[in-house]
């Protein structure tokens, strides 16, 4: 059963907020959101178009920046790029450190099982932060094409994903200003897509 909020002070229904779904990808991520007026799902598409990548890239005194501009660091500072965030999630260096060597940038060995850390010049990240600036600017985008906050999430993972990365996700989007209401199976998310667009 669907629920309502009404405000009692006026006696109003209040409007509903608005849940996203995110596709938090390993190459690249992607928004979407239930059009209240056609009640059929939209991928939000803007300027850079529908897909972002997953990169993340760091220069000197700037913000970390997301997607095609951060995927131009590849070639011109590939050691402050960071991209396949999302195979690190929920992981131990014990875990990852025979991906090291397709990587750009490093990777930390602490000798511990806690979760791996990738560093930039001093600084340290975990893969939970460096997933909710990718999360961020996914929901800066969504707020943008919707013109509305957007503070609840569905965000997809894959089927294999074990507790710990499903709560690396979880707390990834928690990072990034989300709450988020479920974390779905890819497969399932797929398959329920078809049901919809079927029926």
């Amino acid at each position: 059963m669907a629920k309502i909020k009404i405000d009692i002070a006026s006696g109003t229904v209040a409007k509903a907020a608005v849940v996203v779904g995110i596709d938090l990808g390993t190459t690249n991520s992607l928004v979407a959101y239930v059009n209240p007026e056609t009640n059929q799902p939209e991928i939000i598409v803007d300027e850079m178009g529908s897909l972002v990548p997953s990169v993340i890239g760091f220069q000197p005194g700037q913000l970390p920046q997301v997607g095609y501009i951060a995927k131009e660091g590849l070639i011109a500072s590939p050691d402050r790029t960071i991209y396949s965030v999302k195979r690190l999630l929920g992981r131990s260096y014990k875990d990852v450190s025979d991906v090291q060597s397709f990587l750009s940038y490093r990777i930390i060995d602490d000798e511990t099982d806690a979760l791996v850390k990738v560093m930039i010049d001093d600084a340290f990240y975990n893969p939970i932060e460096l997933s909710a600036i990718i999360l961020k600017s996914l929901k800066q985008k969504a707020e943008k094409a919707l013109g509305a906050d957007v503070n609840q999430a569905v965000i997809t993972v894959p089927a294999y994903f074990n507790d710990a990365q499903r709560q690396a996700t979880r707390d990834a989007g928690k990072l990034a200003g989300l709450d988020v209401l479920r974390i779905l199976n890819e497969p399932t998310a797929a398959s329920l897509s078809y049901w919809l667009n079927s029926t």
